[in-house]
């Protein structure tokens, strides 16, 4: 019997189901995503039909490919939040009718505190300055004083945001990242765009009204894709930077959808090299949503004595990361 957690994460277009071994092996990592219209975003009334639609088949294929019984997770972990309401809610559903059927303790756990800490367990960071870049986040981040602390972040869109309502708005489905990427790989036009740095944080709404413009005027689209990039990257590498050079962490790790990116890795690299600094990136097929980083994060808590009752479980539409205690770093 394997001493092992299931984990199971559905906070936007992403149902996985993961089982995670205590020494961090991934035993399976099932899922099933949403495929919003080309040109539309994330419905979430529809999302949550489609993880509905898909709970039975990705929970038994998470159980088929660990090889593990149903009877010996030692704890069901799920996403309380952050994310959509109505997503939320059926992966807490889940989670409960598991933790229930098989009689084992129910782990809340964030969604955003589950990237970094599957980043740092699969890139062996033990303290790094975290980049977390994706659909729902744009944060620098450290730890500190018993929580992930915020250093920067964005001050209205996310990287993700940017990048899916610019390719929606061009006629691409979301999400939107990969499509725009390759675009801008065609092309070494740049086009002058806002560039909103504040501080430590950095806004991203002025540049995608300035892109969808050149957009409209009929401007090529890989010359804009390419700007787009160059400067949004610009922007978090910066902020990135500043903060490297305040805390002196000796470790930079990138987390979160838009870490796939190779633009942004390539940049990133770069920068760490003049500080000296390690730079890892989390592998490409656990960069998004997935239940390895529930389950991981799950097996943290719960070995630190993390529980919750199923009549008390609740999910959280806005759970700032750095709200959240991490007894398993103090």
């Amino acid at each position: 019997m394997k001493n092992c957690v299931i984990g199971v994460e559905s906070t936007a277009h992403t149902f996985g189901v993961s089982v995670v071994s205590s020494d961090g092996e991934i035993l399976s990592d099932a899922k099933n995503v949403y495929k919003a219209r080309a040109g539309s975003g994330i419905h979430p009334l529809e999302a949550s039909k489609s993880h509905l639609n898909a709970a039975p088949s990705v929970v038994k294929k998470a159980f088929e490919e660990s090889g593990v019984g149903p009877e010996e997770p030692k704890a069901v972990c799920y996403s309380m939040g952050p994310g959509l309401g109505p997503c939320l809610r059926v992966g807490a559903v889940v989670a409960r009718t598991l933790a229930s059927s098989l009689s084992k303790p129910l782990v809340p756990v964030n969604h955003a505190v589950g990237h970094i800490e599957l980043g740092c367990m699969l890139t062996g960071s033990a303290d790094p300055l975290v980049l977390l870049v994706s659909g729902g986040h744009a944060m620098v981040i450290a730890f500190s004083g018993g929580r992930w602390r915020v250093l920067g972040e964005s001050l209205d869109l996310t990287l993700g945001q940017l990048l899916d309502q610019f390719g929606r708005h061009a006629g691409l489905p979301s999400p939107c990242g990969k499509a725009i990427e390759a675009e801008a790989s065609k092309s070494k036009g740049y086009l002058p765009l806002p560039y909103s740095v504040k501080g430590n944080d950095v806004s991203l709404s002025g540049m995608l009204t300035a892109a969808k413009n050149l957009y409209d005027e009929g401007t090529p689209f890989e010359d804009i894709c390419f700007s787009l990039q160059e400067t949004a990257f610009a922007m978090v590498v910066e902020v990135t930077e500043r903060a490297l050079a305040f805390t002196d962490k000796k470790e930079v790790m990138i987390v979160g959808g838009v870490a796939a990116n190779r633009r942004l890795s390539g940049m990133m690299t770069e920068m760490t090299a003049r500080h000296s600094a390690r730079f890892t990136a989390v592998p490409i097929e656990y960069s998004g949503d997935c239940g390895a980083q529930i389950a991981w994060t799950g097996y943290l808590a719960f070995r630190s004595g993390a529980r919750i009752p199923v009549g008390e479980s609740t999910v959280r539409q806005a759970w700032r990361l750095d709200s959240v205690d991490i007894p398993w770093r103090s």
